[in-house]
């Protein structure tokens, strides 16, 4: 039982993890473009079209990853906390709400990784 909870447990962390980096990616490329608007006084239009593709392109699979990884991750999470807790509660009734925390947990890490990939397709627009 111990080697279960310690596997889901590093499942959990690894994933948000993930996710939280996507977050600070997201906040580091707005402060980014901040700065080179601001450091640019005298340029015309250096962006062509091609850059704008690559960088889009380069968006659409980090939001693709995100999401994809977050919900890889979630049902891992789920899929060995959800019987266990099933088990739990058959023994003991008043185990539920401490299990219903750990599959809420490994639920909601899908939803970070949904709410990542939504911020980082706002900014690609």
């Amino acid at each position: 039982m111990k080697s279960k909870f310690n596997k889901l447990f590093v499942t959990i962390l690894l994933v948000v993890a993930v996710t939280c980096c996507g977050a600070f990616g997201v906040m580091a490329a707005d402060n980014t473009d901040e700065a080179a608007a601001t450091s640019t006084t005298e340029t015309t239009e250096t962006n062509t079209d091609n850059d704008h593709n690559s960088s889009l392109s380069i968006g659409l699979v980090a939001a693709a990853l995100a999401t994809g990884l977050a919900g890889i991750g979630g049902g891992m999470a789920v899929a060995s906390a959800a019987p266990a807790a099933i088990a739990a509660n058959s023994e003991n009734e008043k185990t539920f709400g401490k299990s219903l925390i750990f599959v809420a947990l490994g639920e909601s890490i899908a939803l970070y990784g949904l709410v990542i990939s939504i911020m980082i397709l706002s900014k690609l627009v």
